[in-house]
């Protein structure tokens, strides 16, 4: 899978289906015009936190970018996955199950190598998040408080504010993400 090619097609498609020029998308997105220009020309790799502005600015899930459509049944491999990185590839994102209407939730598997981490931008609202650690340790920061999971700890919360993720440990932080959407 090539994920600068899937971007691009995507968001170049969801920007033609709501009807927006490029300088109406980025108004919306945060994002700039000639970025958003290279990201649907393929020609950029873009992170974590700019496919995340475009989803919000687009009001759509994050899968809606980065994921091709599927049919059911999907099996997905470790070995195959394709990740989007953050944090000069301390943090690693691979997209899992996409969103769709009628499920309402879409999954990701995440490593984060020991120090690294993560801002996340408020998802779009009353959206939720659930985190599963599986080896390792994690600490996720919400704007009250923050948490420290290990492996077998969970945790859901409002994912419509800002929040973060750091690996404070040693050892590789693996760990399993659903975003849920409210309808």
């Amino acid at each position: 899978m090539n994920i600068n090619r899937t971007v691009a097609e995507n968001a170049r498609r969801l920007r033609e289906e709501k009807r927006l020029t490029l300088e109406e998308a980025a108004r919306l997105t945060g994002v700039s015009r000639s970025m958003l220009a290279q990201i649907e020309k393929g020609d950029v790799n873009p992170t974590i936190s700019v496919v995340w502005k475009m989803a919000n600015g687009y009001r759509v899930s994050f899968t809606s970018l980065v994921e091709a459509s599927r049919e059911l049944p999907v099996l997905l491999r470790g070995a195959d996955g394709v990740a989007l990185e953050e944090d000069g590839g301390r943090y690693r994102n691979y997209p899992a199950f996409p969103y769709d209407e009628e499920r309402g939730f879409e999954t990701y598997r995440i490593v984060i190598l020991p120090g690294g981490s993560l801002e996340a931008q408020p998802h779009l609202p009353g959206s939720e998040e659930s985190v599963t650690v599986f080896a390792g340790e994690v600490e996720i920061g919400l704007p009250e408080e923050t948490y420290r999971l290990g492996a077998g700890d969970s945790l859901r919360f409002p994912a419509d504010q800002p929040h973060n993720y750091r690996n404070p440990g040693r050892e590789e932080a693996h760990l399993s993400m659903l975003i849920w959407y409210r309808r």
